[in-house]
């Protein structure tokens, strides 16, 4: 191979490697729990419907005022008549010897006198005006104009009103998806460290069930206590595959939840002992709570403000309707008398006197349904407090229980690794040797169960107070 050759061939490699690192870091994530929240609102797919409907929320409004703005059309109609009618100014009659000519000529009839035997008489046609034509095609190029309608404008303010309360909607739904994604993000990292601590234990075991073995072999402990430590480690085993299988189906709800394929490689680049560190006593004293500002309450508002609006509506059918017009008309063929103007210019006033109630009983609805929804506004006031202060109290609960159980797993472990160490001297039974592994494995428990107490607690408590 020539040192050109050998050349383009290293060139090629190291172009391929390149690529493929390139790819390798293209298809591979790594988000904290901010990034993840943030990407969540841009490719989240409940997110991205909740988008389009803010959209339609707009074109609602430019729909509605429209409305409002002048319109212009052009029609277009054809019509054939079979017979076109004529206007007739009847006959004048005359005899043959004051008109002899009138025999040639076709726009007269002779008929026998009936006064005189053998004398003709002669009756002049007059010929018909047609007052239309056999095919026609008439265009009306038409201008109009609401000048006023108590209905148009309430109806603008309620679409402006639509628009606002699917904004808000919005921001409910992407509060909520980011409390998903935190939570599902924590879940993560609480079962990867249950599982590096789940993987110490079981090669803790794996090195005592060994050294048992060797001891059983020498005659030092029975097979009971091999047994026994084998039922221990076979316990491990199935726990940890168990735990496995939770940590896969965790970091495919974390991705279903930020839109991402399942077979795309994330990594959480944040670590648990920090994210516990940090948020400790985070809400163990919150600040005042204002209701005011919680999403929930601002969208009831906001339904408060439709439904005002939707009786107003109501109440303005009692008023009239105003609208003005220009109208221009042409025909391809028209006829020779044509009493149908070229120009309209007019105004049009629109109120209906007699309804038999039903407008009536529409601003009943109204007023029924605006106090509805009040009722509604003052729940959800009620019931975004509770929520504030069962949230608190939930993650105050959960800080104390971590603290404890943090605790106990410390206990739990010093007391199964100095029960280790007895067991091997004889100083305890293998009976008690499984007791402190048991021991150890609830409190281990306990623990991680805790720490997701706590940080779904923070995340709840970080959705409640978003917008305080």
């Amino acid at each position: 191979m020539t040192k050109i050759s050998k050349s383009l061939l290293s060139l090629g490699t190291l172009l391929l490697a390149f690529s493929l690192s390139a790819q390798e870091k293209q298809d591979t994530l790594k988000m904290s729990v901010l990034d993840a929240q943030n990407y969540a609102v841009e490719h989240n797919k409940t997110l991205k419907t909740t988008k389009i409907d803010i959209e339609i929320a707009k074109k609602v409004v430019m729909e509605t005022t429209s409305i409002g703005l002048p319109q212009f059309a052009i029609t277009a109609n054809y019509q054939h008549i079979f017979k076109v009618p004529e206007l007739s100014f009847g006959s004048t009659g005359f005899s043959s010897a004051q008109l002899p000519e009138a025999t040639d000529n076709p726009n007269f009839i002779s008929y026998p006198s009936s006064n005189v035997p053998g004398l003709y008489e002669y009756a002049f046609l007059s010929p018909g005006i047609p007052l239309g034509t056999k095919n026609n095609t008439t265009f009306n190029f038409t201008l109009s104009q609401l000048i006023f309608s108590g209905e148009y404008i309430v109806g603008l303010q309620a679409a402006r009103i639509f628009k606002e309360v699917s904004e808000k909607a919005y921001v409910k739904s992407e509060l909520t998806a980011k409390e998903s994604v935190a939570s599902s993000y924590y879940m993560v990292l609480v079962v990867t460290e249950n599982l590096r601590v789940l993987k110490k234990s079981v090669e803790l075991m794996e090195i005592t069930y060994g050294e048992i073995e060797q001891m059983n072999a020498q005659g030092f402990v029975d097979n009971t206590d091999v047994d026994q430590l084998k039922i221990n480690k076979s316990n491990l085993q199935n726990l940890l595959q168990s735990l496995q299988g939770q940590a896969d189906v965790a970091m495919k709800l974390l991705k279903f939840q930020l839109g991402i394929d399942f077979g795309q490689t994330l990594i959480l680049t944040e670590n648990l002992q920090g994210i516990v560190a940090t948020g400790n006593l985070q809400y163990l004293f919150p600040g005042e709570f204002n209701v005011g500002s919680n999403i929930d309450y601002q969208i009831l508002e906001n339904q408060v403000q439709l439904q005002t609006l939707n009786l107003r509506r109501a109440q303005s059918a009692y008023l009239p309707t105003v609208a003005g017009f220009y109208q221009h008309q042409e025909m391809t063929n028209a006829p020779a008398f044509n009493f149908t103007p070229k120009d309209v210019l007019g105004v049009t006033v629109s109120l209906p006197i007699l309804t038999s109630g039903q407008r009536m009983s529409k601003v009943s609805q109204g007023k029924l349904n605006l106090e509805k929804t009040k009722i509604s506004k003052d729940m959800v006031e009620q019931s975004t407090i509770l929520e504030y202060e069962s949230a608190k109290n939930a993650y105050q609960t959960a800080y104390l229980t971590y603290t404890n159980n943090k605790e106990s797993m410390a206990l739990s472990e010093k007391i199964y690794n100095n029960s280790i160490i007895k067991y091997k001297e004889g100083m305890i039974s293998s009976m008690e040797l499984t007791q402190s592994q048991s021991q150890l494995l609830t409190s281990e428990t306990n623990y991680f169960s805790s720490v997701i107490s706590l940080l779904q607690a923070k995340a709840k408590m970080d959705r409640i107070l978003a917008t305080n």
